[in-house]
């Protein structure tokens, strides 16, 4: 599939510039696609070519990715997320939108269809319920003191870490495919040319600040997540890859939080259903937001 490159756009929110990237036909229904952790707005382009001509795309960079500035703090809660993404719909008049994600964009735009309700119409949450459900039990059965020391120490461990330097884009791009054996070469040069930036020195980095790699641990107990999956009140769609790390919402007994969902699952599918299984997963979302 021949990529047609979409336009640039920056818009602020808590006082943060933020990037996303919008792919024309204002006029029609708008489409948005959120991206997961470490991962940047330009992942979508194979979804956005194929739907630009029946929808109005916007893709975001959260805070902390792609093109976007990071957290002068560093803090990059869920909160801070959908608060991001309000603003987006709302100064840009998106809603009542389609909105699928992927994995923390999945997250986020459950958090979303939850909070309002009225601005979203479908959601497709491509393995985006987090975190696992003995996670999320071990949290809520922490005390403050055990949950902040944690986070402390979280914290502190992240400021001794160094973004990793690649000496070249080639470098990048094979340590793109190494940790996902799926990709296409096609796919993971053009994952790793959006996604990486050159140093100074001439080294090239991923764009996403490494602050991003941790959640805190004081969000998200089971009774949280059960209230915010029960208040989606739009039709939504769950795809699964066979192969994944995530746990399947049915087997662990999500799916029942859920007012109107169903899922769907991709055998020989990782984490990443939207690139393993492009096709069959097209299909389905075309058949599903239709």
């Amino acid at each position: 599939m021949e990529l047609t490159g979409p336009s640039s756009h920056i818009y602020i929110s808590q006082r943060l510039r933020l990037h996303y990237v919008d792919w024309g036909n204002p006029g029609a229904p708008p489409l948005i696609l959120i991206h997961g952790n470490q991962d940047h707005c330009r992942n979508w382009d194979w979804i956005a070519q194929e739907l630009r001509h029946d929808w109005h795309i916007i893709a975001p960079d959260l805070r902390g990715h792609g093109d976007s500035a990071w957290s002068p703090d560093g803090q990059y809660s869920f909160e801070a997320y959908v608060c991001d993404i309000a603003q987006l719909i709302n100064q840009k008049k998106l809603g009542p939108a389609t909105i699928v994600g992927h994995s923390m964009g999945g997250n986020i735009s459950a958090r979303y269809a939850s909070v309002y309700p009225e601005n979203v119409k479908k959601l497709v949450c491509i393995e985006g319920i987090f975190p696992n459900i003995a996670d999320a039990l071990a949290c809520e059965n922490m005390s403050y003191r055990q949950t902040m020391r944690e986070w402390v120490g979280v914290r502190q461990s992240m400021s001794a870490r160094q973004p990793r330097r690649y000496a070249t884009i080639n470098d990048a791009f094979q340590r793109m495919r190494d940790e996902n054996p799926h990709l296409t070469e096609a796919q993971a040069r053009h994952l790793t040319y959006h996604g990486a930036s050159q140093n100074e020195d001439g080294t090239y980095s991923w764009k996403f600040d490494n602050y991003t790699r941790k959640h805190n641990r004081l969000e998200s107990g089971e009774t949280e997540v059960r209230e915010i999956y029960s208040n989606i009140e739009c039709p939504t769609f769950l795809a699964w890859g066979t192969e994944t790390f995530v746990e399947d919402p049915e087997e662990s007994g999500r799916m029942s939080y859920f007012q109107d969902a169903f899922i769907k699952r991709y055998p020989g599918a990782s984490h990443w259903v939207h690139h393993d299984k492009l096709d069959d997963f097209l299909r389905d979302l075309k058949d599903f937001i239709d």
